[in-house]
């Protein structure tokens, strides 16, 4: 008797059919999951950003000078011992007697484009004898702070004393309270600041020995006040 085909797949067919349909679901759900993974990374860099700071920082400037002259002209740096300014004191400096006193001016101030004001003091004072004698202990001596264009001499015992001592120590109470002079910087910075003149009076002692020279130096140092 013929057979007849109904069309109907046979179990065999069935059971394929039906893996290879699972399979392509199988797949399609892997393919989903990394589509799905994929676009997880694409999003969470779409959410990354960034911002970036920077600051540029410049130190100020500072700078004292001094001058010989007068408030106004003859400033430059003196910044050694080697280098110190050489004062120019009144007669007779060269040839002094016990007793005698001389008075020499020096101005300072702080230089163009310096950024703080400061204060001034006397830091060192070193002193050098030519024999014969030792007349660095028979020479005081008092620094006064007075006005830029007063008169250094006799009349300056009405300023303010900065310093005071022999050429051999500084005097215990030689930065006195409240003596310490301000120095201000230029307004505009561009300019220098007012001079602050300094009378040196120095005196010979008693014990003065004859013939004797000495050679004294005096350190100041201007210190920021910011």
């Amino acid at each position: 008797m013929p057979t007849i085909d109904t069309g109907a797949a046979t179990p065999t067919e069935a059971t394929a059919s039906k893996r290879r349909s699972r399979s392509r679901k199988i797949r399609a759900v892997l393919a989903g999951g990394l589509v799905l993974g994929i676009g997880a990374a694409i999003t969470l860099a779409a959410w990354t950003d960034n911002e970036y700071a920077t600051g540029t920082f410049t130190a100020g400037t500072f700078n004292m000078q001094g001058s010989t002259t007068s408030a106004t002209t003859g400033f430059s740096d003196h910044t050694s011992a080697a280098g110190a300014a050489a004062l120019t004191f009144t007669a007779p400096f060269n040839n002094l007697s016990p007793g005698q006193v001389v008075y020499s001016p020096f101005w300072v101030r702080l230089a163009a484009n310096t950024t703080s004001a400061a204060t001034l003091d006397l830091v060192a004072l070193t002193s050098t004898d030519t024999a014969p004698g030792t007349n660095s202990a028979n020479l005081s001596y008092t620094v006064y702070a007075i006005g830029a264009t007063a008169a250094c001499d006799a009349t300056v015992t009405s300023g303010t004393p900065v310093v005071m001592g022999t050429a051999t120590t500084l005097a215990p109470n030689a930065n006195v309270a409240g003596a310490t002079p301000n120095l201000p910087n230029g307004s505009p910075v561009t300019a220098a600041g007012t001079a602050t003149q300094l009378c040196f009076v120095v005196t010979a002692g008693s014990g003065l020995t004859q013939g004797g020279s000495t050679t004294a130096t005096w350190q100041f140092t201007a210190t920021s006040t910011i």
